[in-house]
């Protein structure tokens, strides 16, 4: 006996077929299939069978259910594939031969070894084996949310495999079929738009494929408010000159399957609605090759920041002496703030003063340890071209400096680089040597915050709840990156009303603004990765003063609270200042972000199970730097 899961849910002894009736063992089976050999929690197949409203006796009822799952398993006489118990949950063993998922997986896995004649065979028979939408007969609305996505995602890689091999070999009149039907199925998938104008301007239909390439471009538009991203308009501009596109690069590896997706893109190919920027893409020339640097990223629905904007516009773009130093600008704010998206905005905005390109330099690893000089370094010689060339003058992007050490080597007396550098700390150190602006930012204006829920969302949801949107935003602090995650959370449930999602969010801040599918996006471990990068003595002082009274600090006050002279306290608010965990009031007073505060409280609580690195509790006795930087002990 067989199992099939991509389609109906169904049982076949290779001649006949039983398709299962919608039921709880139904949804049970499916849930122990998905996961194959792999113990499967009761609590999770309890949610699988009954969602949120579960029986008084779950228990009970999910040991009832088993039963009728054995006595279809009797029927048909399945006797060699049990469900089995174990501690914790349930499992059921299966192989490529009694289960289609596992049989696909392995022609994919196989198909990935082979030439592209046979790869196209191998991959052809995998999707042969979906018969129609994966689980439609199993009513679990915890399955058709979390694993039908993934189990379609897994198709559409194969068939944008298949499609590649396919245009490579210049078949293109036989997948204008599968595109046609594809494009339709999923309107925001640029990659397979990419295929489908390729095959129609192949097969001579250049008017369809720039009416393919309208369609897509406004899709995107309208329903997402975002833009395609530069392939699909590398590919535009080469239709539109008659360009030969008879060996154009498909951008993918041969025998590579990972789907060509922006980062913050769903499956299907739209874009969400966070802060994430697309990744920058090699510069297809003529042949493909890479010359000279890479496009930057973009920044979706970016607004706000007008003043920055035109401030660092005007920096960027005044005429210089060949004499003059080049232009520097330093952004600097807290963690989040939006320092590395006003970067990049304002790079595409005065990209063409920069004809030898706009080149984006991360200098924090992942971890937030600093990138070493000599990597940058060298990174920066592949990325530009050399003088001789006549590219132009370039401009860089140093995205999360840690110490003006790491910049110093990279910046240059030579009018022909400019540079913005983005950073938690004030850095005046570089600028004492270098000269240059500062910009430190804060939060939005309340008008700015609900722009970019206007932005994301769009202007139809957020006019039909205009005060919910006000709440929401003041919920969030005005913060971009809060904004950019709840807007992406509700860009995913399209029928929660906002001041519902506000509601929620503030009954637990900051700990619900996180996106569970790409820790990047959270509030908290942001905040926890800012303090990690302290030294302990000062990101424990940071704690205690935001788990105290709100309101302004003065040095009085946190003397008070750290138990140390007002030098010192002083010193210490100084030096969070620095660090953007921090803004400065009228009369020496500082303040603390609602956000960043709540963290802090949250850090301090008894049995916080996400605490910082930073001690959650307060000791004793602490370190706190005194005013002539020897250590205080209270």
């Amino acid at each position: 006996m067989r199992f099939q899961l991509l389609g109906p849910l169904s049982i076949t002894d290779g001649r006949d077929v039983v398709v299962l009736p919608p039921s709880k063992p139904t949804a049970l089976l499916a849930a122990l299939l998905i996961r194959p050999g792999s113990v499967v929690s009761t609590e999770h197949l309890r949610g699988v069978v009954w969602g949120e409203e579960q029986p008084a006796t779950a228990k009970a009822a999910l040991q009832s259910c088993v039963l009728r799952l054995r006595r279809i398993f009797a029927k048909y006489g399945i006797e060699d594939q049990a469900v089995v118990a174990v501690a914790g949950g349930y499992r059921m063993s299966a192989d490529a031969e009694t289960l289609d998922l596992l049989h696909f997986r392995r022609l994919v896995e196989r198909a990935g070894s082979s030439g592209d004649e046979l790869e196209l065979c191998t991959l052809r028979r995998a999707l042969a084996l979906w018969q129609g939408p994966p689980l439609a007969n199993v009513p679990s609305d915890l399955l058709h949310r979390d694993e039908v996505p993934r189990l379609a995602e897994e198709r559409l890689r194969v068939l944008e495999r298949v499609c590649d091999i396919e245009l490579d070999h210049g078949r293109c009149r036989e997948t204008l079929v599968n595109l046609w039907e594809v494009t339709r199925v999923y309107p925001g998938h640029e990659r397979f738009a990419e295929q489908l104008m390729l095959a129609l301007y192949r097969t001579g239909r250049q008017s369809e494929a720039l009416a393919e390439c309208r369609r897509i471009k406004g899709y995107l538009r309208d329903e997402l408010g975002v833009g395609p991203r530069a392939g699909l308009q590398r590919l535009e501009l080469a239709i539109l000159r008659g360009d030969d596109l008879g060996g154009i690069d498909t951008g993918r590896a041969p025998g590579s399957l990972a789907p060509d997706t922006p980062a913050g893109a769903s499956p299907s190919g739209g874009h969400a609605g966070t802060h994430a920027v697309e990744p920058v893409l090699p510069d297809e020339r003529a042949g493909g090759a890479a010359a000279g640097p890479a496009p930057l990223p973009t920044v979706p629905c970016f607004t706000g920041r007008e003043r920055e904007v035109d401030l660092l516009a005007q920096l960027l773009t005044t005429r210089r002496e060949p004499t003059d130093r080049a232009p520097l600008a330093v952004l600097s704010g807290a963690p989040g703030i939006g320092k590395t998206a006003l970067a990049l905005h304002t790079a595409h905005t005065v990209a063409a003063h920069y004809p030898g390109g706009c080149v984006l330099l991360p200098l924090t690893r992942p971890d937030g340890t600093p990138q070493p000089v000599r990597e940058v370094t060298d990174q920066l010689r592949r990325s530009l071209a050399a003088p001789a060339t006549g590219r132009g003058r370039a401009l860089l992007i140093l995205d999360d400096v840690v110490h003006p050490d790491q910049v110093r080597p990279l910046l240059t007396a030579d009018a022909g680089v400019a540079a913005i550098v983005t950073s938690r700390m004030g850095l005046a150190a570089l600028v004492a040597t270098h000269g240059g602006t500062v910009h430190r930012l804060g939060t939005l204006e309340p008008g700015e915050s609900v722009a970019l829920l206007t932005a994301v969302l769009g202007r139809e949801r957020v006019e039909a709840e205009p005060s919910a949107a006000r709440l929401l935003a003041s919920v969030c602090g005005h913060h971009p990156l809060a904004l950019r995650i709840a807007a992406a959370r509700l860009l995913t449930r399209p029928r929660l009303p906002l001041a519902d999602c506000a509601d929620w969010l503030r009954r637990d801040l900051p700990a619900r603004l996180t996106l569970a599918d790409d820790p990047r996006m959270s509030v908290p471990l942001t905040l926890d990765e800012a303090l990690e990068r302290l030294p302990p003595a000062l990101a424990e002082a940071h704690l205690r003063l935001g788990a105290g009274a709100p309101g302004p600090l003065t040095a009085m006050g946190a003397a008070d609270a750290l138990g140390v002279p007002e030098e010192a306290a002083e010193e210490v608010m100084e030096r969070l200042l620095d660090a953007g965990l921090l803004e400065e009031g009228r009369s020496g007073a500082f303040w603390m972000h609602d956000l960043l505060r709540a963290h802090a409280r949250r850090a301090a609580a008894p049995g916080t199970r996400d605490a910082p690195t930073a001690p959650a509790r307060t000791p004793r006795r602490a370190e706190i730097p005194s005013a002539g930087g020897a250590a205080v002990l209270r």
